[in-house]
């Protein structure tokens, strides 16, 4: 389809090669869809999406957030918030570092000042967590907006949040975040989904100036652009996944590395290779970052945070009873147990692929 419409817009026979594909597919998509994020922001204020993020929090969880101005902070910009459970006891703190500054990097990313822990005089710690991001600064004239990115961003960096806050466990070393990495990333990417629910958005998603609530066909369009290339996004993720495992699984040197990657890549090949390319020179991810022989774990979140959600489709996406299960089960174990049973434990069933296909419009 790419191909056709790349062909159609230079008038001639077009053969799509990898540096083709971002070009094209922006065009295509705005063409479809006319969609343009910037006209979305309006409708994302962030005392609103705060407001959003956190109630998502309470409606499935019961906890509460509350400023806390006395709390020391690191910058003027950032907030500090205790963080209360639904039968009153203190969960632990918040803070929130949303804008950017000349000594900050760019990004966004959640981190501990301080773990859940028991130590051994029987002090149960309460843990410090932080979600930082990079979002516009307001102005005298006009209020931080957040394009949908960004709001998913939030979500996401929030959900890392709140498994470091729910920790329940005995030791450091094994609470919140600290579990095997191709499971870190399910409650990030869980909260994702959202993004795209009507029922969540109209909640807090309103127009700063009118007050309008975001309209359905707004949404209708996150939804469709959130599928648009979904299929050449996966096999891009797992040609990336496959190269990574064949080169973390081989016994002996290999003479020619073009030749072994294009061998370990070839099920999920969509353009003609390029002589004298490799991908592993450059691939920092598995040689300097942390991922090595764990790559596959990006595509595998997708697989648990899609067939997690899936059940609060059936149920209810605010049902307690299912929240409930997702923290005992999921948020409160940290790394104690094998992921395997925890999922299975919230699921009543191993992780199927299915709701992850329907999700990106690949089936029905």
């Amino acid at each position: 389809e790419l191909s056709a419409y790349a062909s159609q817009t230079e008038g001639r026979e077009i053969e799509l090669c990898p540096w083709d594909y971002s070009y094209y597919a922006n065009k295509l998509k705005n063409a479809r869809y006319a969609y343009d994020e910037e006209a979305l922001r309006p409708y994302f204020e962030l005392g609103n999406v705060i407001d959003g993020v956190f109630g998502l929090a309470t409606r499935l969880y019961g906890v509460t957030f509350r400023e806390n101005n006395e709390i020391p902070v690191y910058h003027p910009d950032v907030r500090a918030y205790e963080v209360i459970d639904r039968d009153g006891s203190f969960l632990g703190i918040i803070y929130t570092d949303f804008f950017p500054r000349d000594s900050k990097r760019p990004g966004a990313w959640m981190t501990e000042f301080r773990s859940e822990e028991i130590t051994p005089e029987g002090e149960h710690i309460r843990p410090h967590v932080t979600i930082v991001m990079n979002f516009t600064k307001p102005t005298a004239t006009r209020p931080s907006l957040l394009a949908p990115y960004e709001v998913e961003t939030f979500l996401h960096e929030f959900g890392h949040a709140l498994h470091g806050l729910f920790a329940a466990t005995k030791y450091a070393s094994l609470s919140g975040t600290n579990v095997l990495r191709d499971f870190v990333e399910l409650p990030s990417q869980f909260n994702e989904n959202y993004l795209t629910e009507k029922e969540f958005l109209d909640g807090f998603a309103r127009h700063y100036q009118t007050g309008e609530p975001i309209p359905a066909e707004l949404v209708d369009r996150i939804v469709a652009v959130s599928r648009f290339g979904a299929a050449y996004a996966c096999l891009r993720q797992l040609n990336f996944g496959l190269i990574d495992m064949a080169w973390h699984s081989i016994t002996s040197p290999v003479d020619d590395p073009e030749a072994f990657e294009c061998e370990a890549g070839a099920p999920v090949a969509m353009f003609a290779h390029i002589p004298g390319s490799v991908i592993g020179s450059t691939f920092s991810h598995i040689f300097a970052g942390g991922y090595a022989a764990g790559y596959y774990s990006y595509k595998w979140a997708e697989v648990l945070d899609a067939d997690a959600f899936a059940k609060f489709k059936e149920n209810g996406i605010f049902d307690r009873a299912t929240a409930e299960s997702f923290r005992t089960c999921i948020l409160m174990r940290g790394g104690t147990e094998d992921p395997d049973e925890l999922y299975r434990r919230f699921r009543g069933q191993d992780p199927s692929i299915t709701a992850l296909l329907a999700r990106d419009g690949i089936t029905e």
